[in-house]
């Protein structure tokens, strides 16, 4: 029997079938044509990072193997074959889900069974089919340019079509099917591939209604969305020419001590650590300024990323390299609530303030730091 003929039975088949999928559990058949014996297949989950991490194993044995488990909520998951490249997205919910294996290419294998899976693979065709105008249209404008076609233009014009088709497509699809859990996977997909800007990604969130929100990939939304906005909240507050945002935190002999309580005619407020190799080269650099300038009415506060249970290393570097300013930490590394009021993301950060608290500079270090430091108290 031929490849076609398989496929034919296979749809044929399971199109046919009435039974009732699981309501507690899922069972995932897999028809792999071609695939030998003993491959192992897998279905993996990305985390926070970008990782894949492995969620289930199967063994092909005489061109088939499957998978059977539960999941609370539907997840969109990928599954991959040892020995073939690329992977296929799947929707594992609850269900009885068929998959036919193209092996020289996973990403076009057919997916049946439940209802998010085949709304996905409609989504994810007409995704593929746009980005594959889009490959043909680049080619295309590619080879006018190259003559000099007067079609440039045209092709241009559809190229800029296509592609904010393409982007827009999570938004499209959303706001057509709110009430389907698949459009919270699509969002939450869109964020990680960063396919979307923060405008639209909050409106299509609420836009959903509230059994979506609350779900697990719907609070991973939710928290996306309330980070986000932090950060553009600290970014506001900390631009130049705003008032610095007060703050307080314990000092290395664990008393409290309040930015406002240190202010000097300049103050610089410096974000580092004692694992923070840039930092600990830069030290000697403000070491020097404040010698130079500590009398002229320039005041340092350090505030350390170190780590939980790590004071002693802080405390360590502090007299290594012979820091004598003000010193807080929190001991919170980069979950540090200062360091997010300030929207400090790498470090040494700092923040140049004048005598009335307010961020004249920022992010300055070695001459530039001292040039401007010179510059308002000489």
């Amino acid at each position: 029997m031929n490849k076609l003929s398989y496929l034919l039975l296979f749809l044929l088949f399971f199109s046919c079938q009435n039974q009732k999928p699981f309501k507690d559990s899922y069972s995932i058949e897999v028809h792999a044509p071609g695939i030998y014996n003993g491959m192992r297949a897998y279905l993996k989950v990305q985390d926070e990072r970008g990782r894949l991490i492995n969620k289930d194993t199967a063994i092909v044995i005489d061109e088939k193997f499957s998978f059977q488990g539960k999941r609370d909520e539907p997840s969109l998951e990928l599954l991959t074959i040892n020995g073939y490249e690329g992977f296929l997205p799947v929707i594992i919910e609850n269900g009885e889900i068929y998959i036919y294996i193209e092996k020289d290419s996973l990403l076009t294998s057919k997916i049946s069974g439940t209802a998010n899976n085949e709304a996905y693979q409609r989504y994810f065709k007409n995704e593929n089919s746009l980005k594959d105008k889009l490959k043909t249209l680049t080619s295309n404008y590619q080879k006018a340019t190259a003559s000099n076609s007067r079609d440039q233009k045209a092709i241009l014009k559809e190229i800029t079509q296509t592609r904010e088709t393409l982007n827009e497509l999570p938004i499209t699809y959303i706001t057509q099917n709110k009430d389907v859990y698949l459009s919270v996977l699509i969002l939450n997909q869109a964020i990680q591939n960063r396919q979307l800007n923060f405008e639209q990604i909050e409106s299509a969130y609420n836009s959903l209604p509230q059994a979506l929100k609350t779900s697990t990939n719907g609070n991973k939304i939710g928290a996306f969305i309330t980070a986000q906005k932090q950060i553009m909240e600290a970014e506001k507050a900390t631009q130049i020419g705003n008032m610095a945002p007060n703050f307080s935190a314990p000092t290395p002999e664990g008393q409290t001590l309040a930015l406002n309580d240190v202010k000097g005619k300049v103050t610089i407020i410096d974000f580092w650590a004692s694992w923070c190799g840039p930092c600990r080269r830069e030290n000697p650099n403000v070491v020097k300024l404040y010698e130079t300038y500590h009398k002229k009415g320039l005041e340092i506060i350090g505030v350390s990323l170190d780590r939980e249970g790590q004071k002693d290393r802080w405390l360590k570097a502090i007299e290594d390299d012979q820091l004598t300013w003000h010193h807080v930490s929190n001991l919170k590394f980069w979950q540090d609530p200062i360091a997010k009021l300030y929207n400090v993301r790498s470090i040494p950060a700092t923040f140049i303030l004048d005598t009335e608290g307010k961020i004249i500079a920022k992010n300055l270090r070695g001459q530039a730091l001292e040039k401007k430091i010179a510059e308002l108290l000489n």
